[in-house]
Formats: C-alpha cells, structure tokens, sequence
C-alpha cells in the first residue's frame, strides 16, 4: 500500500504570508506532523509528498520520502504521484486534512476488500436547499479524505480529461464500487485561520531560537559601484562578485537560511545562472525573507559585522540599518551592524576587499495569534 499525501497548493484562502503545510506545531511543519501520524497508524510500503518545486528541495531536509512535484490541480497533482505508485492500493489524503483520528485510517484500511474505493463521511445535520428546493438530508453525505482505492482502477478513472473533486467521484465515473465507512468530526480541514480553532490535535510552535552564522568575503574591482547593506557607498570601486557584490546582505542572507536549516545563498541563487547576473542583493534578501517566512518562521534580530580596512563604514551605518529594517521587516533596534579593521593585517588590511560576519536567530511563527 502507498500513501500519498496532496499539498501542493498556495494556500490563498489561508489568509496568512505562512503556507498551511508549514504551520508548525511543536518543532514540527504540519505536512510532517500529518506524514508521521499516517506512519504510526498504519504500514505503507511508500508515502509520496506532493508538493511545489520550491518546496520540495527543503523537505528532504525533513525526512526521507518520495516527493513529487505537484500539477495545477488536485487531480493532476494526484496523477503526477500515481505514476510512482506500483502498490495494488492507494491511499490519498490532504495535508490540509491533518487532525485524522488512527480510528477512522483503521476503519478505511478494514473495509479494503469491499470495493474499488473506500470512503469516509459524515451524515448531514443540517436543512440541504438545491436552488430553491429542498434535498433529502438523509440522501447526502460529507465526503472527507483519506480515501483508499485500488491502484490500477483510480489510475484508469483519471485518464480522462473530465475534472473530478475527489478520487470516489472519479471511480464511480467507471461504474464501479464506493464503499461509505464513518467519518469524523475531527478530521476537519484547513482551509482558513478560523479552522485552526477546530483542530485540538494541534499543539502550539515550541518557543526554540534557532540560530544561524555565516562569512562572506569579496575582493574590490575598481570603476564598480560598491553597495553594502544595500546602501550606496561613495568610493570609486565596487566589489567583484557575480551580482552587485553587497557582501553585507550576501552574509545575512546565508546567516538567515542557516538559522532556517535551507542551505545557502549560492543554492537558492547560483551565481552560475546568468537571471542573478549584475543582480541586486536587496531584491535577494526580499525574496529570502519572503521564502522563511511562508515556511513558518519569524526573524527575531540580526547581527552583522563588517571588517574593513576601506571604504569606511561608520558614516554609513544609520542609513544601512534603516535599509535593512525595511528589507527584514524589523525595528531598527532588532539590527546591529558594527565596523572593525584589520589591524592591517591580511587582505583586509591591505584593502584589498571586505570580510562580513552575520548572526541571524528565527522563531517558528506562532499561528495561535495570527
């Protein structure tokens, strides 16, 4: 049996800049909390991660399942996913649904044998209007996720072009058998911030700092604009570097991806692809912070130091700090930068570049006062 697990959306009704498979609860992102609490209720031979490119690159760095890249849709989400699948059995959720009772994955996985697709649902409470008539309550049901289908079947029922909103509408399009097994309540979905209050399965972010430290050094090019905290600094060199050289920003975005466990500046932004040629490290550092926080985390303060024999920096250090407050999103007083020599010594000290320092701390995002 293979379990696929579908979040590969943008999360715009969430109404928040943090995507809904990166809420964290305790130390860890909702599509992990979901994909663990599936491992502890049942075996599969494999789970498969749908999800964005962009994201997927940072999940491995979570844990070790197969990860697909997602479609425009649901469905051709789930079809990129089930052309991994070889297991006679599938079974498909969202990660959106991420409170599901071990009970209720039990009571699917049981009921396998009773037909091509086995369905949660639940009974509806309330008066059903159609236009201006009114339906049969006792006829309908709430169909919730996870489903579990026969492999081979679900694949044939979605090779068609015809959109389906789940995988037992897609089965029974072929004539084939859905089997209602009971819901629960508890396995609402998320689609809003009010769901959040809905899903007692979820514990609030743990209040950790995480820390990161990064270097970066550039030599000067002379008849080079030189930017350094994305300020302009009035001297007739620049650095020499595949962008605009601001080694400032440069060590704060590595000290930033650092404290979030991302990897580095150069894999976001490879100085080897010519869209970051002659780039300007501001519009870098911008993206950078957007990317951490839709993962779930908030910049606490940043630390930099510059070691430089020239250009002099301390002339320069109130506007750098008010550039960086707006770049970061943070009070001034969350921004340190100090300037320090080499005492003549090495590289620096015979001004030939600029080393900088960057202390960057994150803390998850707390979504109980979103």
């Amino acid at each position: 049996m293979t379990l696929i697990l579908l979040g590969a959306g943008s999360s715009t009704r969430f109404g928040t800049n943090v995507k809904k498979q990166w809420l964290v609860t305790g130390e860890t992102p909702l599509w992990l909390h979901v994909a663990e609490h599936f491992e502890r209720s049942a075996h599969f031979d494999q789970i498969i991660i749908v999800s964005s490119q962009n994201e997927i690159n940072y999940m491995k760095n979570f844990a070790s399942y197969t990860y697909v890249r997602g479609g425009e849709s649901r469905q051709a989400s789930l079809k990129n996913a089930l052309a991994h699948v070889t297991s006679e059995y599938v079974l498909v959720s969202d990660i959106a649904r991420c409170c599901v009772p071990t009970t209720m994955i039990q009571g699917i996985l049981n009921a396998k044998s009773k037909a091509s697709c086995i369905v949660p649902v639940l009974p509806v409470t309330d008066t059903l209007y159609l236009a201006n008539q009114p339906l049969d309550r006792e006829a309908v049901k709430i169909i919730q996720t996870p489903q579990l289908s026969v492999t081979k079947t679900l694949k044939k029922a979605l090779e068609t072009n015809k959109v389906f909103t789940d995988d037992s509408s897609a089965i029974a399009s072929l004539g084939e058998k859905v089997f209602f097994v009971e819901g629960s309540h508890k396995a609402h979905k998320l689609t809003t911030l009010e769901d959040l209050q809905k899903l007692s399965c979820l514990e609030a972010p743990s209040n950790k700092t995480l820390t990161g430290f990064a270097i970066d050094i550039h030599p000067f090019e002379e008849g080079k604009a030189m930017v350094l905290c994305g300020v302009t600094i009035d001297v007739p060199y620049g650095f020499k570097a595949h962008s605009d050289g601001d080694v400032a920003i440069h060590a704060l975005i590595d000290a930033l991806l650092g404290a979030a466990g991302m990897g580095d500046i150069g894999e976001l932004y490879p100085d080897t692809e010519e869209t970051y040629a002659g780039a300007d490290s501001k519009a870098l550092l911008q993206d950078t912070v957007e990317r951490i926080g839709s993962f779930g985390y908030t910049i606490g303060n940043v630390d930099l130091t510059i070691m430089a024999e020239a250009p002099k920096i301390n002339p320069y250090k109130e506007e750098m700090r008010t550039t960086l407050s707006t770049l970061l999103g943070l009070r001034k007083n969350f921004i340190n930068i100090k300037a320090t020599t080499a005492e003549k010594l090495g590289f620096v000290g015979r001004k030939e570049g600029v080393t900088v320092h960057a202390v960057a701390n994150l803390t998850y995002t707390n979504w109980k006062t979103l």
